[in-house]
């Protein structure tokens, strides 16, 4: 699963390579800044999503240390600031084909059952992204599916 969601974000083109900041237009820095405002959907972030959201972009990037570190800050701090998800969706939506924008949905399901629970307000942040990137609502709900069948498999039994 992880290696279907690396390859993703090796897609992405890489915007500024080596800069100290991210540029605005970095599809790197748009697809952390919506996964990160998925992840604070519902009011909480997790651990678990937490931690995946950071896997995510480190095994997609090759980022490790400072570098990680100033994406996952820039990434937040953008979300943060936004007023809406056009500036990052239109982003991605220009750098990506259908197919890979259709992984990112993937990728956003991911980062919802990282805590177990998909809560109705990620779902609607994914809805509401999906629709702005142009996948339909039939890729949205498989995709859903198939995240939700990995989170179950990986919830160690008690």
């Amino acid at each position: 699963m992880l290696d279907r969601l690396v390859t993703f974000f090796k897609t992405l083109p890489s915007g500024e390579s080596g800069a100290e900041h991210f540029s605005k237009s970095d599809p790197r820095l748009a697809a952390a800044a919506l996964l990160f405002h998925v992840m604070d959907a519902d009011g909480s972030s997790s651990k678990e999503e937490r931690k995946r959201v950071s896997q995510l972009i480190s095994n997609a990037y090759g980022l490790k240390g400072e570098a990680l570190k100033r994406l996952l800050n820039e990434g937040e701090q953008a979300d943060q600031e936004a007023v809406d998800l056009y500036s990052f969706t239109s982003i991605i939506k220009r750098n990506l084909d259908e197919d890979a924008r259709i992984k990112f949905i993937e990728l956003m399901w991911e980062v919802v059952f990282a805590d177990g629970v998909a809560h109705e307000l990620e779902d609607n942040v994914v809805w509401r992204v999906a629709e702005l990137i142009g996948v339909s609502t039939r890729d949205r709900v498989t995709m859903k599916q198939r995240a939700a069948v990995r989170a179950e498999r990986d919830v160690p039994e008690e």
